[in-house]
């Protein structure tokens, strides 16, 4: 529990915590940090002969109010959105390219009538959907690096770029990996009872599922 004469402080902190949006790690990070920073300077002003209650305004005006904190404060959450979204489609995305194919090997219909043209298309398309996600994911992590080093101003809309190219390839390759699988259960009956299919199809949404949170929580980050 906040002791009486923390009020002020909490107040200030809650209003912050009220109006930023990312990572609940590096946002709570953040605040703690910006608690303990407010109550050391409450502390030098009381020590200094200052009341408790002046001493916690002195102490929050000087800190800043969210007008002032709030950008560079939202851009940081933004920046560990785009760094978490951005790891999470490299390893989902690599493992799409290594492992997509083991759904199919061994299958009983793999030698049968080849499938028509338009589904070997889809299935290529999946395939370098897969690709580029996965060389989005490696720019991201790099434009993130970097926006971590250097505060140009050109890096943010690298940012922005990036995490609109990986949120654009995510719905394509919900489409397309969805369209894919419900065509080959149609074509192939036996489909329906082939394990790797099966695993594949649950990983597949799992994975889908995880990267639409990273992205959504890229988007409310980057839209403050």
């Amino acid at each position: 529990m906040p002791r009486c004469e923390d009020v002020l402080v909490d107040e200030h902190l809650r209003e912050l915590a009220a109006r930023l949006h990312g990572p609940a790690r590096l946002k709570s990070d953040l605040l703690t940090e910006a608690r303990h920073g407010l109550l050391d300077a409450v502390e030098a002003y009381r020590e200094s002969g200052v009341p408790p209650t002046e001493a916690q305004r002195r102490a929050v005006v000087e800190f800043g109010s969210p007008a002032e904190l709030l950008p560079s404060w939202q851009a940081e959450l933004a920046t560990g959105a785009l760094r978490g979204l951005s790891l999470r489609m490299l390893v989902i995305a690599a493992v799409g390219v290594v492992a997509g194919d083991l759904t199919w090997q061994g299958a009983s219909w793999s030698d049968g009538s080849r499938p028509p043209g338009l589904y070997l298309l889809l299935s290529t398309s999946v395939e370098w959907i897969w690709w580029g996600s996965l060389l989005l994911a490696v720019a991201g992590l790099l434009v993130v690096e970097a926006s971590v080093r250097s505060p140009w101003p050109g890096l943010a809309v690298a940012q922005r770029a990036v995490g609109t190219g990986l949120s654009g390839m995510l719905v394509l390759g919900m489409l397309t990996g969805c369209a894919l699988f419900t065509w080959s259960f149609n074509l192939w009956e036996a489909a329906l009872r082939w394990p790797p299919m099966i695993i594949g199809a649950v990983l597949a949404g799992g994975a889908y599922f995880s990267l639409t949170r990273a992205a959504r929580g890229w988007l409310l980050a980057t839209a403050r």
